[in-house]
C-alpha cells in the first residue's frame, strides 16, 4: 500500500465528520471502526488520541483481525493480530517483525465535546 495520505484512500471520511462518543474509547485502548467501508483503528495512551487507517502495511488485514487486544501494556506498541508486527503507537512506524520498514497511514482526530471525530490535518 505505501505511505499514503488517508483522504486519498476509498470512502475516507471528511474532516470533522463524528466517528464515536469519547466514552467507546477505553483509557488506553484501542477500538477498530468501520465508517461506511473505511477501516478506522482509534488509539488512546497516556500521551494522547490517535488515529490509523486499520489496515497492516505488511497483509493489508486490520490490525485487530485476530482480536481486539493489539496495544501493548506499556501502551508504547500497537501489535498486528494476524503476524505480531509491531508499530509504535504514536506515530505509526513499524519498529518490530515484519512491521520494520513501513508504517500506518496516520488518520487525524479530535476529541471536543464528548465526540471524537475526524481532524481536518
Amino acid at each position: 500500500m505505501g505511505a499514503r495520505d488517508w483522504r486519498d484512500l476509498p470512502r475516507a471520511p471528511a474532516p470533522g465528520a463524528p466517528v464515536c462518543t469519547a466514552g467507546a474509547l477505553a483509557e488506553p485502548g484501542t477500538l477498530g471502526l468501520d465508517l461506511d467501508g473505511f477501516p478506522l483503528l482509534l488509539v488512546r495512551t497516556g500521551i494522547g488520541l490517535f488515529g490509523y487507517f486499520n489496515a497492516c502495511p505488511h497483509q493489508h488485514l486490520p490490525l485487530d483481525w485476530r482480536g481486539g487486544r493489539v496495544l501493548s501494556a506499556d501502551e508504547r506498541l500497537l501489535r498486528c493480530s494476524n503476524h505480531a508486527a509491531g508499530f509504535d503507537a504514536a506515530t505509526g512506524q513499524g519498529v518490530e517483525g515484519l512491521g520494520q520498514g513501513c508504517a500506518l497511514i496516520p488518520v487525524p482526530v479530535e476529541e471536543t465535546g464528548g465526540e471524537i471525530r475526524i481532524g481536518s490535518t
